[in-house]
């Protein structure tokens, strides 16, 4: 199985003073470090996506510091980047190509926001036929409102990735990945 490492929008627009900021992206940043080093140490395949401006999005605007990738993670300069415009990693992108020209069948996701672009990513990709496994606490997301209600982020996280889990990835966490 070749297997690919897939970093979502871990973006300095998510973290303390950003426009989106996040609950717990440090820790979710730092277990992703620990996977994308293991990924370098093997010599395997590492995608970054960032997120630029797209429609209806106010953030993520290019030029601006929140748009760059968290130092936890940045990319090497041999490492690809691919960048989006909508929730959905492989929507107006390369990234499809990308992982077909490297023969990829697994993608190991991590990344902000759970309840996003995790989420569209991680559907869009069983759908192209890819398996998938998502670092659950590789990831974060935000507290949200729906009909004047609030729902925590750890109430958000759990959701999604609980529906993930029900077809689309097998969850789990940095510590379980590493050490299987």
């Amino acid at each position: 199985m070749n297997k690919a490492l897939l970093l979502i929008d871990i973006q300095k627009e998510y973290f303390e003073n950003g426009a989106l900021e996040l609950v717990n992206p440090i820790v979710a940043s730092e277990n992703a470090k620990k996977l994308l080093e293991h990924f370098r140490k093997e010599n395997g395949t590492i995608v970054h996506v960032q997120h630029l401006s797209g429609e209806g999005v106010p953030f993520f605007v290019p030029g601006t510091k929140g748009v760059e990738i968290h130092e936890n993670v940045k990319p090497l300069e041999e490492e690809k980047v691919i960048t989006k415009q909508f929730p959905n990693s492989f929507r107006d992108t390369d990234l499809l190509e990308y992982l077909q020209s490297k023969k990829i069948t697994h993608l190991v996701i991590a990344g902000m926001m759970t309840h996003m672009c995790i989420d569209a990513g991680t559907r869009a990709a069983v759908d192209y036929g890819f398996e998938c496994t998502v670092i659950g606490d590789a990831c974060a997301t935000m507290n949200l409102q729906i009909n004047d209600q609030d729902v925590k982020a750890a109430d958000v996280h759990n959701a999604f990735l609980a529906a993930l889990e029900f077809f689309y990835a097998k969850i789990t966490t940095t510590e379980e990945y590493l050490l299987s």
